[in-house]
């Protein structure tokens, strides 16, 4: 089966400005084998409506619409899913919490398997911060997302951000955004 990467960017700065994580997500994407599918969606430009938790009265949720239709079929027809996701005040910038809320309530759609379909997915994360100790919060939460859905977590691509552009020189992530994909399709388990 091909591998079908979706890349979910999640900062919320101004449109047409390229941001560090972004663009040391597309120099891992450049990597990716010919055949490997992708699709990426800008979560800050797309109609996300707030969550509403009803996981204790009604304990269902209909079929989305829109945007969130296309962000659940995107998301159960990949094999990878791909968050690139600056860190925001030691964690996750606010479109990527606003999906992440959003699977509480597809995992109780009425004939949508979404727990089972992610627990057949791979896991990565893509971020840049100053300071990598401080991005540990974040990738620790992003982990431990993973984990409640049993996906196979493949790590992170850490970048040194913070001004624009400051990403491209640093040498060291440049060159294991090169590998990135290639090394956590190594350790992914197999899927039948």
């Amino acid at each position: 089966m091909a591998s079908k990467y979706l890349f979910l960017t999640t900062s919320t700065r101004e449109r047409g400005h390229l941001g560090n994580t972004e663009w040391l997500a597309q120099q891992a994407a450049a990597a990716l084998p010919a055949g490997a599918q992708q699709t990426w969606h800008a979560l800050a430009q797309m109609q996300i409506p707030p969550f509403v938790d009803q996981r204790h009265t009604t304990g269902q949720y209909p079929q989305p619409s829109g945007d969130m239709l296309t962000l659940l079929q995107a998301t159960l027809d990949c094999t990878d899913l791909v968050f690139v996701a600056p860190v925001y005040w030691y964690s996750i910038p606010a479109p990527l919490k606003l999906y992440l809320d959003h699977w509480s309530a597809w995992m109780r759609i009425p004939g949508v398997p979404f727990k089972e379909a992610m627990a057949q997915k791979t896991l990565h994360l893509i971020t840049t911060s100053g300071d990598r100790a401080k991005s540990q919060p974040m990738i620790d939460s992003i982990a431990l997302c993973a984990g409640f859905l049993n996906m196979h977590f493949a790590g992170v691509l850490w970048g040194k951000g913070g001004p624009p552009d400051a990403v491209r020189a640093d040498a060291q992530a440049l060159a294991q955004a090169q590998q990135f994909f290639a090394a956590s399709a190594l350790a992914a388990p197999s899927r039948g």
